[in-house]
């Protein structure tokens, strides 16, 4: 495994950050303590400049290269998720509640490595703007820092991503041209019936039989209205109703997660969830209401850039661990709005055997960060060679 050098001799200090970042877990955009933490790091690698107060607690740092050139965007989120922590490690979270169940805390860390290494050696032209992002777990982050105007203010001409793959062996790079993750939608529907006896039926409007229906007729849409070649899931991961054997409530509620690839397959399946919902509200009597979460899009990486992405990852691990037409997957990320801005690509690097991801067991393999730090140091090399 051709870690660079220079990045492998950090490596027990790369462990370190990681298992602090880890001991000390923040939500969404309340990223103060982390924000601040970061801040104190780069000012200690040598950046040349940092920008804090990006999307409430996201910073973006700036290394210049050594003479003119483009600047290429790094990102790294930041966030942790409300999750017990059960691993048992000795850096396990020192919050209750919360742990890094996704592995940001490590993604954080390899561009800290690769931000040590840039500011240390400038083997590069132009500049390269470090984006540590907050709120990708919840809050999409990452669209807000593209509405303040992170792209235009700082140069961005293309902008890549990596996040770590628990179960995949160890140091291969998964990536694809085009779309990698899905749209996700969420969507909550509440019905209002009219309570009463379970004796008594007939003088009751029914909710219970309402959400029943309902849930059914909408597992129909995908075979029935979606291509079979367009990839979609629409789950129903919530029902709600109901307080005693022999009450028929007043009221249910219940949500879905709607997932794809394409823009016209995500509006179709709007569509249809709309039409099913209030075609068997009027069916069964009942009012309904839907709260219709139009998420994050699909995450789309540029062909050209993926291509490229591709050939760093196999420079760094060799061929037989960079899979570069990878199949994609339904999980969702909000690097996506970054690719709707700017040209790039986002990787997946396996991290090995382990808890799966947002599990309260998992833990990120510290082994890992200098490869994906390796790969961020070399990409930039490569992206913008000294004249």
């Amino acid at each position: 495994m051709p870690v660079l050098n220079r990045i492998a001799a950090y490596a027990e200090e790369m462990k370190g950050w990681r298992r602090h970042l880890h001991q000390h877990p923040e939500l969404a955009f309340d990223c103060v303590n982390t924000a601040a933490w970061i801040e104190a790091r780069l000012a200690e690698i040598g950046v040349d400049e940092i920008h804090p107060g990006i999307a409430k607690t996201g910073i973006v740092a700036i290394i210049n290269g050594t003479g003119p050139g483009p600047t290429i965007g790094l990102r790294a989120d930041m966030d942790a998720l409300p999750i017990e922590e059960l691993t048992g490690a000795v850096h396990a979270s020192k919050v209750p509640g919360k742990m890094h169940a996704c592995g940001h805390d490590g993604h954080v860390t390899m561009l800290l490595g690769a931000a040590k290494y840039l500011a240390e050696t400038r083997k590069f032209s132009g500049k390269v703007a470090l984006l540590f992002q907050p709120a990708e777990e919840d809050g999409g982050g990452g669209q807000v820092m593209v509405q303040e105007g992170v792209m235009d203010r700082f140069g961005i001409a293309q902008v890549y991503g990596i996040h770590n793959a628990p179960n995949v062996p160890f140091g291969q790079f998964l990536t694809t041209p085009g779309a990698l993750m899905a749209s996700v939608d969420t969507a909550f529907v509440y019905l209002t019936g009219k309570g009463g006896h379970g004796a008594t039926p007939h003088e009751c409007v029914d909710p219970v039989v309402a959400v029943v229906g309902m849930v059914q007729a909408i597992q129909t849409i995908i075979p029935r209205n979606i291509y079979a070649l367009d990839e979609a899931v629409v789950s129903v991961t919530q029902i709600h109703t109901g307080t005693a054997s022999n009450i028929i409530p007043e009221e249910a509620m219940f949500c879905a997660t709607i997932r794809c690839f394409k823009p016209d397959v995500r509006h179709l399946l709007k569509k249809r969830f709309y039409e099913i919902v209030e075609g068997h509200a009027a069916a069964y009597g009942v009012k309904a209401r839907i709260d219709y979460d139009w998420g994050y899009p699909a995450t789309i990486n540029h062909a050209e850039n993926a291509a490229f992405a591709a050939e760093v990852a196999r420079e760094i691990s060799g061929p037989d661990l960079v899979n570069a037409d990878s199949v994609r997957e339904m999980g969702s990320e909000d690097f996506s709005y970054m690719l709707e801005a700017r040209p790039g690509a986002y990787l997946f690097l396996g991290t090995g055997p382990g808890a799966g991801l947002h599990h309260a067991a998992y833990d990120f393999n510290d082994e890992a960060a200098p490869v994906g730090a390796s790969f961020f140091a070399r990409l930039v090399e490569r992206a913008q060679p000294l004249a």
